[in-house]
């Protein structure tokens, strides 16, 4: 009976984007499932996964038997460096190259046989991670994004097409970031009265719409539209 028990348990797959500021809430939302009686398994990249051992110990990350740890390759060199990896070479090789090694550890949970866990029955993944999308549509396993910005900063990134269609982005040139271009209002945006051009996400401050990173956050925000929920959580630090 308790070995059924076990298996019959919702098991929530965790992954955050790898770096601090979005680990530590995904891990806050993991806990709060598993207070609920989900089995969960959390996701880092080994790079951080290393680096998490190397200061809190080697058993540190063996967790309970309903709360545990996994990694996947970043695709990035290896590297023994303890600090937040380029963040612009992350976002590039975790969209090229984390979608198969991810799969590949959802098809390895569901093996009950060998894993001993109960059957994955949702992913809760980071907004900035949206590659699991992919995997979520093509194993039929329900998907919730994660955005770990706030809500108004969410509703922000999502203008992006609107100002696009409305000509306020790309800049014309960089003298758009200093004579006072950035200081338009943004008047459609519910809840968001008086918002300034300056007032939205950095990267929407673009002469390049091609700029990888640019090209990246958009990405992201339109592959959020597949998704089948989208929510973001403001956690008390």
């Amino acid at each position: 009976m308790g070995s059924m028990g076990k298996l019959e348990k919702p098991h929530a797959v965790c992954i955050p984007y790898p770096a601090q500021g979005h680990i530590n809430p995904m891990l806050k939302l993991s806990k709060l499932l598993h207070q609920r009686g989900f089995h969960i398994t959390f996701v880092n990249t080994e790079f951080n996964h290393k680096r998490l051992l190397k200061s809190r110990g080697p058993d540190s990350l063996n967790g309970l038997s309903s709360f545990r740890f996994e990694s996947i390759p970043d695709g990035l060199p290896e590297s023994d460096a303890d600090a937040t990896q380029d963040s612009v070479s992350l976002c590039e090789s975790t969209r090229k190259h984390c979608l198969a090694p991810f799969k590949d550890l959802l098809l390895k949970l569901n093996d009950t046989a060998s894993s001993n866990v109960p059957p994955v029955t949702c992913i809760v993944s980071d907004g900035a991670m949206s590659f699991t999308v992919d995997a979520a549509e093509e194993l039929g396993i329900p998907e919730v994004l994660f955005w770990t910005t706030s809500a108004c900063g969410f509703m922000g990134y999502e203008q992006y097409r609107n100002l696009i269609d409305k000509g306020f982005i790309p800049l014309k040139d960089k003298r758009c970031m200093t004579n006072g271009y950035l200081d338009t209002v943004i008047d459609w945006i519910p809840s968001m009265k008086g918002i300034r051009l300056k007032d939205l996400p950095s990267f929407l401050q673009t002469t390049d719409l091609s700029d990888f990173m640019s090209d990246f956050v958009f990405g992201e925000i339109e592959r959020a539209r597949r998704a089948p929920r989208l929510f973001s959580i403001h956690f008390r630090t």
